[in-house]
């Protein structure tokens, strides 16, 4: 991911948030000035209510206060102004900072569903999520408090220091000077809180990936008492978080009173200097002296805020260049122009295109009327593939499988069988050769089309949060209840489920472990008999269950595959028997092919797995 400077994150971070609410953002400014200048005509009107409506009250002896009370009235009345526009600020920024975080959020998801699946192989679960929480949460902070502070308090400065410009340009130099050293302060310590917060933020995600990993794998580390070293592991993660956290955060809470205690002396030397011009030139006066006074409090209190934002907007800045990280990579290519439509079959065999749901399938080049009926005939022809250029997996393949076959991959574990799979559902593309679907180059197909026409049965089920039916209509998202219920009998998964309390009603929760896995795996075939797919891939889907409920999965298969188009991955090499073709893979190359009589006679590598002369990895 490339790295992007603190500069243009921030004009980015802006230019996205005034792209989506320019309206509420200029509604929030114009509060913030009126505020803003409410509050400095207050602090400035404290001159003319010493020297014009005090000072005269002084020493006689039949004082009229009404002047005095309407000035304090009408100074009320402009602070009350100021709190309103205030509230109103504070109501605004509220919703754009939630309005944008929502905003953000949409943008990674859809975002996130574009990226091809070799983004997920290459970053961990606990990584991603970190975008959605951690990332985000940087972001709130900054959008409803560090840039409306921001405004706000730069808004205030400059009114202010206009003000004293007003009162007295000495006394203004002087503040001046102090506050270019507190602004030097300032960056030297925000740098080094700056550099930590980003260290913060990686390790943050980082913490929550090996988290996530656990968690997964926690029955694997009991089985092999590997707690001590999985402590061990966190431990050098943790410390490493703790440390980028306690560096951060020692540099961002020196600001505030390194900052605060220069304001203070700011404050001193103002008084001393403005006590001096009064004595000896005679040109400040008693209110002059206390209004300036009451300006440089707020200048520096105010360049002491801004400065103080400098922590959370490094925080938030390291955020949105993860977040923008994540929106800048690149989404996965859809360029093919052949579609899969629904068609029907005319009694002279001739294909007429319709928009109902009719299960049988045709492909269409686009701006063209002509139809490809969808068979399943799928063709490998010199196909090299790598998934980096270092090492490559496939080694000049060469197969194909006729409508209605069931070809078979055997091989140890790497030797390029899940990747065969993988290649035709294009979820990684080939660099040589060329995979042909019903004689079309696949790199022409439109790959949510390609991937219609294909149903997967994995070994790894993953189930929704949801109903039964939920999880079973999404295999077709348009299919009715009596469809769902007919592909579960098809799938022999009707029994198990009419069994639960509440049938095809009962909800399944994380991942479906409040059934078995059995019943996880029928309900994962049933799925696929909604689709209804020409061709079917069958990924070691029996591999991790028993031998008894593998006969109830093997009978629902048995009839999905029947006059599809199937590829089956096993280790069982029982399930394979009937298999029109078996390809047997070794380091990414075929090394035998035939049915199951002729690969025992050859004696070969299939004979010695099935004999049980070889085992598989």
């Amino acid at each position: 991911m490339p790295k992007m400077k603190k500069g243009n994150v921030l004009l980015r971070l802006l230019k996205y948030i005034t792209s989506h609410f320019k309206m509420p953002l200029i509604l929030i400014v114009i509060a913030i000035i009126i505020s803003s200048v409410c509050h400095v005509y207050g602090q400035l009107f404290m001159q003319t209510l010493i020297d014009d409506y005090i000072t005269p009250l002084i020493g006689t002896t039949n004082p009229n206060y009404q002047p005095l009370l309407m000035a304090i009235g009408l100074m009320s009345f402009v602070y009350l102004i100021g709190v309103i526009f205030t509230l109103v600020q504070t109501r605004l920024v509220v919703n754009v900072g939630q309005g944008v975080l929502k905003q953000i959020r949409m943008d990674m998801f859809q975002h996130m569903e574009t990226l091809p699946i070799k983004y997920f192989d290459d970053n961990s679960h606990g990584d991603i999520m970190s975008y959605y929480i951690n990332d985000t949460d940087a972001l709130r902070d900054m959008i409803s408090q560090t840039i409306p502070n921001g405004v706000s308090n730069g808004i205030i400065i400059l009114f202010t220091f206009i003000s004293m410009l007003t009162l007295n340009i000495y006394l203004t130099i002087t503040i001046v000077i102090g506050v270019i050293g507190m602004l030097i302060v300032a960056r030297s310590i925000g740098k080094r809180s700056s550099l930590y917060f980003r260290k913060r933020q990686k390790s943050v995600a980082e913490v929550n990936g090996y988290i996530e990993e656990m968690i997964d794998g926690q029955k694997v580390i009991k089985v092999f008492t590997h707690e001590e070293e999985a402590k061990k592991e966190f431990d050098r993660y943790n410390e490493e978080l703790f440390e980028n956290t306690k560096k951060a955060n020692i540099y961002a809470n020196m600001l505030m009173p390194v900052m605060g205690n220069i304001g203070y002396l700011l404050y001193v030397i103002i008084a001393t200097c403005g006590g001096f011009i009064a004595i000896q030139t005679n040109s400040l006066s008693i209110g002059a002296i206390a209004s300036f006074l009451l300006l440089t409090r707020s200048f520096t209190m105010h360049v002491n805020q801004l400065s103080q934002q400098y922590n959370s907007l490094a925080l938030a800045l390291a955020g949105a260049a993860r977040i923008f990280g994540l929106l800048d990579e690149r989404s996965e290519s859809n360029e093919g122009t052949v579609t899969l439509v629904n068609v029907v079959k005319n009694r002279d065999g001739t294909l007429q295109e319709t928009k109902d749901y009719t299960g049988t399938w045709a492909w269409k080049e686009k701006d063209s009327n002509q139809l490809t009926e969808l068979k399943g005939d799928i063709r490998f022809e010199n196909v090299d593939f790598a998934y980096t250029p270092e090492k490559t997996v496939l080694k000049n393949i060469s197969l194909y499988a006729k409508p209605g076959q069931k070809i078979a991959f055997v091989g140890s574990t790497g030797a390029g069988k899940t990747t065969i799979t993988n290649l035709i559902n294009r979820f990684y593309d080939i660099k040589e050769g060329t995979i042909l679907y019903d004689g079309i180059d696949v790199k022409k197909i439109n790959k949510n089309d390609l991937r219609r026409s294909l149903g997967m049965v994995l070994q790894d089920v993953n189930l929704f949060t949801g109903t039964i039916m939920e999880n079973l209509r999404y295999g077709r998202m348009d299919a009715t209840d009596e469809e769902c219920i007919a592909a579960a009998k098809l799938a022999n998964a009707d029994a198990f489920i009419e069994k639960l309390p509440q049938g095809y009603q009962t909800m399944i929760t994380d991942n479906g472990e409040n059934i078995s896995q059995g019943q996880r795996q029928l309900l994962s075939i049933a799925r696929c008999a909604v689709s209804n797919p020409p061709v079917m891939i069958l990924d070691e889907a029996t591999s991790s269950i028993d031998t008894r409920t593998e006969k109830e999965v093997q009978e629902g298969m048995d009839k999905l595959m029947e006059g599809r188009t199937v590829f089956v991955i096993a280790h069982r090499l029982s399930t394979v028997r009937n298999a029109k073709a078996i390809i047997v893979l070794e380091n990414g190359t075929i090394i035998e092919r035939g049915n199951h009589e002729d690969l025992i006679k050859q004696k070969g590598k299939y004979y010695q797995l099935y004999t049980g002369a070889f085992e598989l990895e």
